[in-house]
């Protein structure tokens, strides 16, 4: 339950890594989710991403394919879920209501430890101008508490407290 006290149960709808910084998305219907280094192949988990110094280094993304969709509907941007830079897109998930929170993906286990706010170097990328529509909708860092496998179609849901 979020803090409002509503129910969900939401899904994976996508899942890319790259390998290392600016480097294109590639997509795969399973990936290799791993404590304290993030996702098997990605550039996190290689240290190759631009937080590689370590001051903010994501061990994993998220965003809603709800807000790929709003973003083309309000501001005809077609962002796609390859080009967003986040690795998992999901579907019925209010990421940003998990901020804090433990959340479960198939067998592997999230907390969710801040926005992923839009930045200049994802208009750069992509050359779209999808910073301003993405505010507070660009995503959600997190951090592996359990690893394991993520997986195309996976069920995401709230950890029991």
């Amino acid at each position: 339950m979020t803090d409002s006290g509503e129910s969900w149960v939401g899904e994976v709808a996508g899942v890319f890594i790259a390998s290392g910084e600016g480097r294109p998305m590639q997509s795969r219907q399973e990936v290799s989710a791993e404590v304290g280094r993030g996702l098997a192949g990605d550039r996190y988990y290689n240290d190759a991403g631009p937080f590689k110094d370590g001051t903010r280094k994501s061990e994993v993304t998220l965003i809603e394919s709800e807000a790929l969709e709003a973003i083309k509907r309000e501001h005809d941007i077609d962002l796609g879920a390859h080009e967003n830079r986040r690795n998992i897109v999901t579907r019925g998930v209010p990421l940003n209501h998990l901020v804090g929170q433990t959340f479960s993906v198939g067998s592997t286990v999230l907390e969710g430890l801040r926005l992923a706010e839009p930045c200049e170097y994802l208009e750069k990328l992509t050359g779209k101008p999808v910073r301003k529509p993405l505010v507070h909708r660009g995503g959600l860092r997190a951090k592996i508490i359990k690893g394991g496998p993520i997986r195309v179609g996976d069920k995401i849901s709230l950890q029991a407290t």
